[in-house]
Parts: structure tokens; sequence; C-alpha cells
């Protein structure tokens, strides 16, 4: 079985939460990791009439007091430190270590907004301690956790959802069904891309020293190598780190999750990634420039591509394409358009699809692509339903951990240089021994898997 080494209370405090919320009652939460996403999270969760916000917790104070004028300046420059000072209807019971709130036993579920290296050792520690469970994306930072996540959520008879928003898009879940059906017939190459172009400096070059005195970083480093802490790590660079995130699975994910969506694909079979630091004098430990191959058991190869040292090649009018053999696809979750694929060599058809062209009309933009449905609360509303009557979440973590593993794999893939080939059923590298030692890492004392 999975542990992390929780104490026998938790395991205790798991039996006593196993009564079925009513329709009509609240479901009490509670929250791991409050920064930019998690207070995003944190307001979409308090928008529905059935969440009782009972308990917070972070590894920087002025975050877990929901107090911004506490917060160091230096970090209010990033501009991406959120607003605070919400009103809580309910005490709320506030923590630096997520353990302690996991033992407070009239906790029902709990959101996890931490960074990706925690979240496998905080999503397995709440459903052993009988919580339900809403974690963000990418599900994790190796495809072990993902294994490990999966079967102690089996054992723990709770909801667990992950979001990966676009599984609460309307566009997207219309065409699901629409693909699928073969509206652009046999789809051959799919592509994706994140452009960002960070010339010249990236996230800087700076030198380890003191974190602020409210900020834990013991426990913010938590499973991962002790380092010296370094602004341009934490709280909000940690994207730029192989350690702890990357770019592939910031965007990547959200991307490789909707295009095998589509095509009801559910791994690849082999993976060529290439790329480097070109261009960004910064102290980035993953790529500006990176292009990856992901070949597909039905006989496609989807793209995606890296571009942070240049602002080129997007796909004007959406952020996927699918190209099929009666037709093409463009879509985002604002609305989609279909065109019919011109013949080739010695073909004489005119048209094989009519043209399509749909759009969301109206609605408020949510998130940073400017959505007019706010997809991640759809995805909320739809777990709130599940812990309440038993339904199966939008983005359940098996399928959570399926689109990470498509991250960790380009990456892997990038840091041996070579194309490798994925067993999906064994999860295991089949072409490279040496591929296979980056499946995990050895975690830091005291955490385990």
């Amino acid at each position: 079985m999975a542990t992390i080494g929780l104490t026998s209370g938790l395991q205790a405090s798991a039996m006593s939460l196993k009564s079925v919320i009513g329709a009509n009652e609240k479901i009490r939460m509670g929250f791991i990791g409050l920064g930019n996403r998690g207070t995003l999270l944190l307001n979409w969760f308090m928008e529905n009439d059935d969440v009782e916000v009972v308990a917070l917790c972070d590894v920087y104070e002025p975050y877990t007091l929901r107090d911004r004028s506490k917060v160091a300046e230096r970090y209010l420059e990033i501009g991406k430190v959120p607003k605070m000072g919400e009103e809580f209807s309910s005490k709320v019971k506030r923590y630096s270590d997520f353990r302690k709130l996991l033992e407070q036993k009239d906790i029902d579920a709990v959101c996890i907004a931490t960074p990706d290296h925690w979240h496998a050792i905080q999503t397995i520690a709440a459903l052993e301690a009988g919580k339900h469970v809403y974690v963000e994306k990418p599900l994790t930072i190796t495809i072990q956790e993902g294994r490990a996540m999966v079967n102690a959520h089996k054992k723990s008879g709770k909801v667990c959802a992950v979001g990966l928003n676009r599984r609460g898009s309307s566009i997207y879940q219309h065409l699901s069904k629409e693909v699928q059906g073969g509206i652009i017939g046999k789809v051959t190459t799919a592509r994706a891309q994140r452009t960002s172009n960070m010339y010249p400096k990236g996230i800087g070059v700076l030198q380890p020293e003191e974190p602020p005195k409210d900020f834990d970083w013991n426990m913010w480093l938590g499973p991962r190598a002790f380092r010296p802490y370094q602004y341009n790590i934490a709280p909000y660079f940690f994207r730029w780190w192989k350690e702890y995130s990357s770019q592939m699975g910031n965007w990547g994910v959200h991307y490789m999750d909707v295009i095998r969506w589509l095509l009801n694909e559910e791994a690849p079979v082999a993976i060529t990634a290439t790329g480097g630091n070109f261009a960004v004098q910064d102290d980035r430990t993953i790529p500006d420039t990176m292009e990856v191959l992901f070949e597909m058991p039905s006989k496609s190869i989807i793209k995606f591509s890296i571009h942070e040292a240049n602002a080129g090649g997007g796909i004007s009018g959406g952020e996927i394409e699918l190209h099929g053999t009666k037709g093409n696809l463009i879509a985002d979750q604002n609305g989609y358009s279909i065109s019919s694929a011109k013949p080739g060599q010695f073909q004489t058809w005119d048209t094989l699809v009519e043209p399509i062209d749909k759009k969301l009309e109206g609605g408020t933009e949510f998130g940073d692509l400017g959505s007019k449905e706010n997809s991640t609360g759809n995805l909320i509303r739809n777990f709130l339903d599940c812990i309440k009557d038993g339904g199966a979440p939008l983005c359940s973590l098996e399928e959570g951990h399926r689109s990470t593993s498509f991250a960790h794999l380009a990456n892997i893939s990038l840091e041996l240089g070579q194309r490798i080939e994925w067993d999906a059923v064994n999860e295991r590298i089949t072409n490279s021994d040496k591929a296979n030692d980056y499946l995990h890492y050895e975690y830091r004392a005291p955490w385990k898997l």
C-alpha cells in the first residue's frame, strides 16, 4: 500500500468519514496551496452555495491568513499574487502543515493546488484520511507517482477529480463525440503549442538567499533534495525548474489531454523530443525551445511545440488543430471551425465535409486564455455533485494520470536525446533500461511513496 508515514490517527479518522453527504448538506472543504491558482480555485468553490470553507493551508503565511498587505513587496512585483480578503461564513482553521489539516475530522473534501512535486504525497494522504480530493494538474512530477495515486484512490472509495479544465468545456465535450464519430474522417496528425517569447532575460539569473521569515522553504521543497532558497524558484517561478515542474507539464498536459480525448486514445506508443536552451539567458533547467512527436496506436501523430524563445507558429483561430482525411478541425474552449480537406494528387472529389463555424456567444472571460465559459467552474460543480450523488467525475484520476504521462515521457525523451517506446499496460519504456530510471526519484526523508 502506498504510504507517507502518517499517524494511525489519520487512519482512524478515515473510518469516521464514511457517511454519505445529503443533497442539501454543506460540503466542508479544506484548501492546500493558496497561491495564484489555489486562490482562483478557492473563489470558484465558494461560488457554490453547498460549499463551506473550514480550513486553509500554505507554507507562506500571508496566503494562509489571506492578507495581501503582509506579502513581500518583491513577490507583488511578479504580478501573480492573488487578491485576498475573502469573507468566510464560518470559522476557518489555518495551517502551515497539510498533515495537520488532514487530521481535522470535520473536513469532507480537500482541494490541492500546490506545486507538482507535492501532488502525489498530499493526494494519497488525503485519501487515506477519508477525504474526497480535487487536485490540480499536472497530476504528478513522475509517472510512478500517478500509478500510486490511482491505486490509493481505488482503495479509498472516495471521489477524486483532476483539474484538467477542458474536460468541463461544452465545446470539447461536443467535439469528443463528433470527432470520434468521424466528422473529419480518419485523423492522422494533430498539433498544439505553447508560445511565450521570454527572450532575452526569462526568469533571470539570481543567487541563493534567505527566504522570507514567514515562508517555510524546507516544507516547500518537501520530497525534493534540499537546496538554498532562490527568489526565481518560489513561490511562482517553479514552472521553469525540472525538479518541480515543466512547461510540458504546465501547458502540454492540457493540450495532450484534450487531443487524446478527442481521438479516444489512452497513451502513445513512441515519443521523440528535441530541443534545448537556445536563446534565453536565465536560470531555468527546462528548454526554451522544444518539439515533441507522439506516435499513437491508432496510426496518428500528435505534435506539441514549446516556443519560449520566439513567438512564431501559432494556430490561427484556436489552440489545437486536427487533420483528418475528410477535413481539418481548429478548436479552443470558445468554439471551433471545420473546413473541408482539399483533394491531392490524382483525386477528383470536391468536398467531403460541410464547413462549420461555431462560437460561444457572450459570457465573461475566465483564465489566461480568456474563455467565455468557466470550464474549471464546471469541473468543480461536477466534483461536488459526485460527492453527493456518487457519480464519476469528468476527469478521473486515471485520466489525469494518462494525460500527465505524455509530459513526463516527452521530458524523458529529451533528457536522453532519443526516441523512446512506451508500454502503456505495464508502464515501462521498452527500448532503454536507463530511461526507466526517470519514472521516479528517491524522495528526501521523511517523505515516502
